[in-house]
């Protein structure tokens, strides 16, 4: 078998699930945990769908930005799956997987950053920005469609925004890993992979003015 395995731990505990051709054979959503114990979780999921890591070919990981911990241990982990070199290893934007959640080209994903900042992931680019210059951003870029945490989906003035442009928000709950898979088609698979430590309170590229480069 040569299925694929699918690991984000940039937002709100993790979620993995293991795809054959897209199709889930087994998905597990953590809330509560940064992977912790990502060897026993990946053991159960493996069990509960009837086969071993030998038929894992391919890794996908979220690369943030997002919590720093989760990113750092979600990498970690499938770097060490793909160093045999027995699977390949590929790493996306969390915002442009989540881009995938909507049919709309021109959907902009949002997600927290911190208190009045948000992270943002358009068609034009990936972008740390203050909540009001975000939601200029999408009246100068005519969006009208969003992928949003549920934090980001009650900050008050994205809210005004939406209803007053009757705006679809899709808020998501950071189980929804299965849309991802359409990348692997898109992207090159490397043996390393960098994360976007882009939040201000501990900045690695400094200088960056909130831009993901």
């Amino acid at each position: 078998m040569e299925l694929d395995l699918v690991l984000d731990t940039s937002r709100k505990g993790i979620a993995l699930g293991i795809y054959d051709a897209g199709k889930p054979l087994c998905e597990h959503f953590e809330p509560e945990t940064r992977g912790e114990n990502l060897g026993n979780t990946l053991d159960s999921v493996l069990e509960r769908a009837k086969v071993s890591l030998d038929d894992i070919k391919r890794v996908m990981v979220t690369l943030g930005p997002g919590s720093f911990t989760g990113l750092r241990t979600g990498i970690a982990f499938c770097e060490g799956l793909c160093f045999s070199g027995k699977r390949s290893l590929y790493g996306i934007s969390t915002l442009k997987a989540l881009r995938s959640l909507s049919s709309d080209e021109n959907v902009a994903v949002v997600l927290y950053a911190r208190t009045g900042f948000f992270y943002v992931g358009t068609q034009t680019g990936e972008f740390f920005i203050p909540v009001e210059e975000a939601v200029q951003k999408f009246e100068d870029l005519h969006i009208r469609s969003f992928v949003a945490d549920p934090r980001s989906a009650e900050e008050e003035l994205l809210k005004s925004f939406v209803q007053k442009e009757n705006a679809e928000l899709l808020v998501s709950e950071g189980n929804e890993i299965a849309p991802f898979c359409k990348f692997f088609a898109e992207l090159k698979p490397s043996i390393v992979q960098s994360a976007n430590y882009i939040q201000p309170s501990y900045y690695e590229r400094r200088g960056a003015q909130g831009v993901i480069r």
